[in-house]
């Protein structure tokens, strides 16, 4: 087993582990010991996380925790690079709140989750995650994605356990809506199925829109079944670095009701627009995540 940590002190802003992949960018993680989302809006846990990655094709555990001022891993290979990249511990969060409006709710945010970073998921998890979003609870979102790592990932043996691999392409596009509506897909079954025969094939792929200019990047991404632009931005923002994008979900609705009204252009492309450009364009989709959590936590971290 390899393993190692970093020294969280370097990093421009720190990072707070547990509000970064417990905010509802990210359904790819999960707690050793099964009690994710259970303490929604607390900060400062130092339970293991874990995720899987792939190299040359073979899955591999990604286990972190925050222990003060590190952050271990272990791992069967040498997988710092692979936690540097997931949790973007190179973003530095001092210029990106710079950037941020001087505004209260948004400050408030940032004070409440400072050291919250975004993701930076796998582009095929990250649109599955989100086409299983829809007038969902985060919750019940990750259980989805869990529900499809024990039916169709492949097993990875660590540290005496066994894990699963998020699943394939492949593996999801050889199942059938029906299976998939047993696991508790419902309606967003056949948009799981056939998006995954759309990768699998070759027909498209996620990480196509990356290098495109913002809006043809989430245009790009319209072309998968389920995927709307609402969508399209939570993947563009959590996957691909488009860091500029603000999904427009209820709770960010609600907030340029409330804070932005100006906002509000009466489609979604015109009020995206204005809501990018009054949340510090281009690191808006920082902004826009920090509000979530806080907003959707009740205001305040625990």
């Amino acid at each position: 087993m390899e393993q190692g940590d970093i020294d969280t002190e370097p990093l421009a802003g720190g990072i707070e582990l547990q509000s970064t992949v417990e905010s509802g960018q990210s359904y790819l993680w999960n707690r050793d010991d099964g009690r994710m989302y259970e303490t929604e809006g607390a900060t400062g846990d130092d339970g293991w996380y874990w995720t899987t990655v792939r190299r040359d094709g073979t899955p591999h555990v990604v286990r972190v925790r925050q222990r003060d001022e590190r952050l271990e891993w272990e791992s069967t290979v040498d997988a710092e690079r692979d936690v540097r990249r997931l949790l973007r511990l190179d973003d530095d969060l001092h210029e990106i709140r710079a950037g941020a409006p001087d505004d209260e709710v948004v400050q408030d945010a940032y004070d409440a989750y400072w050291g919250m970073r975004l993701v930076r998921d796998p582009p095929f998890g990250s649109l599955v995650s989100f086409i299983c979003s829809a007038q969902m609870r985060v919750s019940r979102i990750h259980g989805m994605q869990r529900a499809l790592r024990e039916a169709y990932g492949e097993p990875v043996e660590f540290d005496g356990a066994t894990y699963r691999a998020y699943p394939t392409p492949s593996a999801l596009a050889e199942t059938s809506e029906e299976a998939l509506r047993d696991l508790g897909l419902g309606y967003r079954a056949p948009y799981v199925q056939r998006t995954a025969e759309m990768v699998a094939t070759g027909e498209a792929h996620p990480d196509e829109a990356t290098g495109m200019d913002y809006e043809a990047a989430r245009e790009s991404l319209t072309r998968f079944v389920g995927v709307g632009e609402k969508v399209a931005d939570c993947v563009l923002l959590f996957s691909l670095d488009f860091l500029e994008a603000v999904p427009l979900d209820t709770w960010i609705r609600s907030t340029i009701e409330e804070y932005y009204p100006e906002c509000d252009r009466g489609n979604y492309a015109e009020t995206s627009r204005a809501i990018r450009a009054a949340l510090g364009g281009e690191y808006a989709g920082y902004a826009q995540t920090y509000l979530f959590h806080y907003l959707r936590t009740g205001g305040d971290a625990e």
